[in-house]
């Protein structure tokens, strides 16, 4: 009975989180991110490892600032290593926590790129495409591949060009760096 209500507790916060999403994807960035912060506090820096993941991998893209969203990358990669594929089954059983990781390194590398600092940033991207064996052959997966190569493209580019953002050849905010989100947290 105990194990059936934490249960039916971890999917009302997946469902809020997912509404939050809802509300980003419709276009309104700062009520989401101000909904997300709020979730934030009610599931904490020790919170369930699925619930911190989740919640700042879709916090990243709501925020203004590049060392603002490298910080919710972080802790989405950091949740990610302490989730278990047992936790994330509960949610997704066709997911192993496996196929997280290049989407995870895919925005840490973009983030880095951003912030000008391209040899982090090849790091970054390097891990996310020695992941992406993980991934189905569907949709999602040729959409992280696909963003690991732009972003390699204009990572060369960027060293080429001066070195990234502060060199002019950086990333501009049209077109995306970063992989596609999955539907649904």
């Amino acid at each position: 009975m105990a194990e059936q209500q934490e249960q039916a507790a971890d999917d009302a916060m997946m469902t809020r989180i997912g509404q939050v999403i809802m509300l980003h994807r419709g276009g309104d960035r700062a009520e989401a991110r101000d909904r997300f912060l709020g979730l934030w506090s009610e599931i904490g820096e020790d919170g369930d490892p699925l619930h911190r993941c989740t919640l700042a991998h879709y916090m990243a893209d709501t925020q203004d600032d590049p060392a603002d969203e490298l910080a919710w990358d972080l802790r989405a990669l950091s949740a990610a290593e302490e989730l278990t594929d047992g936790r994330l089954a509960q949610h997704e059983q066709s997911l192993a926590v496996r196929a997280l990781y290049p989407s995870l390194h895919l925005n840490l590398a973009a983030d880095y790129f951003k912030l000008g600092r391209s040899e982090a940033a090849r790091t970054h991207l390097s891990r996310a495409r020695g992941a992406v064996g993980a991934l189905a052959d569907d949709s999602y997966g040729a959409g992280i591949r696909a963003a690991i190569g732009r972003l390699e493209v204009k990572l060369d580019a960027g060293e080429a060009g001066g070195g990234g953002p502060e060199g002019g050849a950086g990333p501009s905010r049209e077109g995306p760096l970063g992989p596609p989100r999955q539907e649904s947290p």
